[in-house]
């Protein structure tokens, strides 16, 4: 049942999504029956222009573990993201689109992965293999290669933003725009340990995405550099002992 300390929160930026939510907040339900764990599912919707808002509310009526807040004017993707960390009450978050696009069954896997890790990130690529057009697979290879080139990471999926981690993964972490695209690294320059976890990739069944090949390729250029130049920059301590 929902309840005032939920274990798990899946964290759901919405941006005209209407066509998705009920079926989205019904294959989380499924996949989460078995588990026993008290979850909620929270959305930001990041000023919708379709009935997505209206639908967040009337289903928050009759569904307690749904929670929403909706901007006041359209913020992007990140912005969303961030204000759903913030507001979500659980040990672990789980971070997915609202598209379906990400499956909820692979929720548990990520979930169980947290085990070993502080972060599990879904990863597309097998699954991507077999069912994308070669332009956006091809996308996706640059991007993911420019990134780990850049940012001397080797995440396979770096524009997945379907992955579970600890709360304290986002404690002291500092909001920028695009920085939803860079968690892995932001985690691992705080110290957090990182592992990736294959997943599937379902098309999109309603709606239009809001992301195209330009923004795989050049949109995050400027931001990776700000990574990049952090990751070298930043500086770990430790404090071993406190007095008074």
């Amino acid at each position: 049942m929902a309840g005032e300390n939920p274990e798990i929160s899946f964290v759901i930026p919405c941006h005209n999504e209407a066509g998705n939510l009920r079926p989205l907040v019904a294959a989380i339900h499924d996949a989460m029956k078995s588990s026993g764990e008290n979850y909620e599912i929270v959305f930001t919707d990041d000023c919708s222009t379709d009935d997505s808002w209206a639908l967040l509310k009337e289903m928050s009526l009759s569904d307690l573990r749904i929670r929403a807040q909706r901007f006041a004017f359209n913020c992007g993707q990140s912005a969303a993201q961030w204000a759903g960390m913030k507001f979500a009450r659980g040990k672990f978050i789980v971070t997915l689109d609202a598209d379906l696009q990400n499956d909820p069954k692979d929720a548990p896997k990520l979930l169980a992965a947290l085990t070993n890790f502080d972060c599990a990130c879904g990863t597309r690529v097998e699954a991507r293999a077999q069912g994308d057009g070669f332009v956006r697979i091809a996308s996706s290879k640059i991007a993911n290669w420019v990134r780990n080139k850049l940012s001397g990471e080797n995440i396979s999926d770096a524009g997945c933003c379907y992955r579970a981690f600890k709360r304290e993964c986002v404690a002291d972490l500092k909001f920028f725009k695009g920085m939803h695209r860079f968690l892995p690294t932001l985690f691992k320059i705080e110290g957090f340990t990182v592992t990736e976890v294959p997943i599937g990739h379902n098309p999109r069944a309603s709606g239009q995405t809001h992301y195209g090949v330009w923004n795989r390729l050049f949109a995050s250029f400027y931001d990776l550099l700000a990574v990049r130049w952090m990751k070298k920059r930043m500086f770990k301590y430790k404090i071993a002992e406190k007095i008074n």
